[in-house]
């Protein structure tokens, strides 16, 4: 599991990623500033109330309205999808352990990737959880690209651990083995994630080395670049390793895709929030501490088979 540099890095499937192809259309995914409720998870998280034992380390505005709205890309299997109306996955079910902790639920809205903090920014929503890679860019509010300064930034709080995996075509009809093969070639993959810094770091490796450049093509969502390497337009795509995996097991019963190579620069996702929301940070910081050690942290990962992302404790600004 793709920065989303972005990682969702960069590593966001639910049902099979044929379904979450197939679907696309109707998860085409609204602007931060058109946010829907399509993609609230109300399963599960507690209210807030008084049996909750971290309630009290929660800013008394969030304590009171006994809700944390979350923006997150919900097309991201098996990180975050929709299925059944609602949002599943890794990231709803670590949430949903996260607010029985706090006494509030978590009420995940789906937004394109790319816009997600500016949409925390804008106080749309108090945290983003999607598959987000914590980096020291988003950290400082810079471009990962430039440099230059693009907004304030955001604290995280890492929960979880992943590297970008390379997807191809099953049987490696290209002969894809690593970064290097996909000089001069046609790429997918999802817009603002830690996978299109990588992938754009290794275009320039190519011209340098006087091949040609990546060939690199983006979309709004990750089903979208899916589709395209499913169709033969593209050589790869980009993913964190969970969501390459998934895609590999599940689409078209385990006969569209697989994974070549080894993890690329693995590193952590983190819930971000704003800078001047210390308060919230802090109380979600503990509250993964407590489900790290009750248990239940480590039963959602074995839940979704991605154990080897586990973090041992909860950090913040962990990423660089």
């Amino acid at each position: 599991m793709t920065a989303r540099s972005t990682r969702r890095t960069t590593a966001r499937s639910r049902s099979a990623a044929v379904g979450a192809i197939a679907v696309a259309g109707a998860l085409i995914l609204t602007g931060c500033g058109d946010q829907t409720d399509s993609g609230n998870n109300d399963g599960g998280s507690a209210s807030s109330n008084a049996s909750a034992p971290l309630a009290d380390k929660l800013p008394a505005d969030v304590k009171k309205a006994g809700v944390i709205k979350v923006g997150s890309d919900i097309a991201y299997p098996p990180v975050e999808y929709m299925e059944g109306g609602k949002a599943v996955g890794i990231d709803p079910d670590i949430a949903d352990a996260l607010g029985k902790q706090l006494g509030v639920r978590f009420e995940f809205q789906n937004g394109k990737f790319d816009n997600l903090i500016v949409g925390l920014q804008a106080k749309r929503f108090g945290a983003v959880m999607s598959a987000m890679n914590d980096t020291k860019a988003r950290q400082d509010g810079v471009d990962s690209d430039s440099g230059k300064k693009v907004g304030n930034g955001v604290d995280f709080v890492d929960y979880f651990t992943a590297g970008t995996s390379i997807l191809v075509q099953k049987g490696n009809p290209k002969g894809i083995k690593s970064l290097d093969d996909l000089c001069g070639k046609v790429v997918a993959l999802q817009k603002g994630t830690t996978s299109e810094g990588i992938a754009k770091k290794q275009s320039k490796k190519c011209t340098t080395e006087g091949k040609k450049a990546i060939d690199l093509q983006t979309y709004d969502t990750d089903p979208e670049a899916l589709l395209r390497l499913k169709q033969g337009a593209s050589v790869a795509d980009l993913n964190d390793f969970p969501v390459a995996a998934y895609n590999a097991k599940t689409s078209g019963g385990g006969k569209d895709f697989e994974v070549v190579g080894e993890q690329i620069e693995a590193g952590p996702y983190g819930i971000a929030v704003r800078k001047d929301n210390t308060q919230l940070r802090d109380a979600l910081q503990a509250a993964l501490d407590a489900i790290i050690k009750n248990g239940d942290y480590a039963k959602i990962l074995q839940k979704w088979n991605v154990t080897d992302g586990a973090v041992t404790e909860a950090k913040t600004n962990g990423g660089s």
